[in-house]
């Protein structure tokens, strides 16, 4: 059965004019933003050898990003929900372009290496913050598939993103710039415009929309209102208990795992197929293939979790995939199955994220939602500095790729494990809605 199942057709023409309305901005906006703190992996095609880095430096400086997120994305989600949306994304988007285009400048590993940061200080907020404004819209029962969607920007992101990038990296030698430098700056720009543009076509709620009539917005708030009346005893409204929650604790471990495999991928992929003797702009291309899946894999996998109204298995099940995609990458016998493989692992990674970040607001309501949301994703994304720098790390003392890919494979498989030990802790404490129908 569907989660609109049982709503009125004005009900849910309300809620699909909200998604027509929000949802392609909201994702351009995520499209940008992942553009900018991955396009440092084409980058790497030359600007290594420019600088002089060697693997384990550009997996230190490309991971040193989730740094400054960590240390600043709780505080920064706190804000938002205090100050509003519409003023804190428009912030955040202006500082982190105007820092990403800055990148272009750098000399070497220690001006890297601070831009790296700044950048991630300057990001941090961003992503928990949209999940949390899409709880301001959009009952518990649609969430998974309007995150999912939201989302999707990421593989999105990295599909027209790949060629893009390889096209501008031709612009080598223009006014003296290198190829990766003017990737830097026509890539980090248009945040800082898109920062303006915010301030136009995002209200900070329902209440701020001028394009609802006063019975959709109630129609909204009836909705939202009845999933606070059935949230359960074990639900959390104040911050400092939700940050000490073992369900918040478990889930960051989860997304740990899950971030480790998607950035350990992201930021060295480019640098394997191009290793394979494929040209920079061949790679680009090929990109394409993995990306698309994944985006597609996202819409189809969290359209699936609300029809069954499970969550944590689908988690899981995606997380196991992308283990085995990432294990059998690495032992194929020819390219072709190596990238068939990679593209296993990324659709089963990023297949995830809409069903996990529906989990969250089963048991965390209000300020509690904001800042264990931010908590989850922070704690998490420490593993895009893990993934990466581990990559590195071990290919600069292999010469291979194949251990850092299975230490990849291991930690997304404890994330699927962990996943399940979750299921059973959310379903003792009443926090697991009954499913629809078989979920798996």
């Amino acid at each position: 059965m569907d989660a609109t199942t049982g709503m009125t057709a004005k009900e849910r023409r309300t809620f699909a004019k909200v998604a027509r309305r929000l949802i392609p901005f909201m994702m351009l906006l995520y499209l940008v933003s992942f553009l900018d703190r991955v396009n440092v992996g084409f980058a790497a095609l030359t600007m290594n050898a420019d600088l002089g880095f060697s693997p384990e430096i550009y997996g230190w400086g490309a991971g040193i990003f989730f740094i400054g997120y960590f240390l600043f994305e709780v505080p920064s989600n706190l804000v938002l929900e205090k100050v509003g949306a519409r003023l804190w994304i428009c912030r955040i988007m202006i500082t982190w372009g105007l820092i990403s285009a800055a990148t272009a400048f750098a000399t070497g590993p220690t001006s890297f290496f601070i831009l790296r940061f700044l950048l991630g200080a300057a990001e941090a907020g961003f992503l928990p913050g949209m999940i949390l404004y899409l709880g301001y819209w959009f009952p518990l029962a649609m969430r998974a598939r309007y995150i999912a969607l939201f989302m999707a920007a990421v593989p999105i992101a990295s599909a027209v993103g790949s060629p893009l990038s390889a096209l501008i990296m031709e612009t080598h030698g223009l006014f003296g710039l290198a190829g990766w430098q003017w990737l830097f700056i026509l890539e980090g720009l248009p945040a800082t415009l898109l920062g303006l543009v915010v301030l136009i076509l995002l209200p900070n709620g329902p209440a701020d929309a001028r394009w609802l009539d006063a019975d959709e917005r109630r129609i909204i708030a009836a909705r939202l209102t009845a999933d606070h009346a059935g949230s359960g005893r074990t639900t959390r409204h104040s911050l400092w208990p939700a940050l000490g929650d073992a369900r918040v604790l478990m889930l960051s471990l989860i997304y740990f795992g899950l971030v480790v495999g998607l950035y350990g991928i992201g930021l060295w992929l480019p640098q394997i197929i191009h290793a394979m003797g494929y040209e920079t702009r061949q790679v680009g291309l090929i990109l394409i293939l993995p990306y698309a899946l994944s985006a597609l894999a996202m819409l189809v996998w969290g359209r699936h979790s609300d029809h069954s109204g499970e969550r944590v298995l689908h988690v899981a099940g995606a997380a196991f995939l992308g283990a085995v995609g990432l294990v059998a990458s690495v032992h194929a016998p020819s390219h072709v199955l190596a990238i068939a493989a990679v593209t296993c692992a990324s659709v089963g990674i990023y297949a995830a994220l809409g069903p996990f970040w529906a989990v969250p607001p089963l048991f965390l309501r209000g300020t509690a939602a904001a800042g264990g949301i931010a908590l989850i994703n922070s704690i998490g994304n420490l593993g895009g500095f893990v993934g990466p720098y581990t990559v590195g790390f071990i290919k600069q003392h292999t010469d291979r790729f194949t251990a850092g890919f299975e230490v990849l494979a291991g930690v997304v498989c404890a994330a699927g494990l962990l996943a399940l030990t979750l299921r059973a802790m959310l379903r003792r404490r009443g926090n697991l809605p009954a499913p629809r129908s078989p979920a798996l």
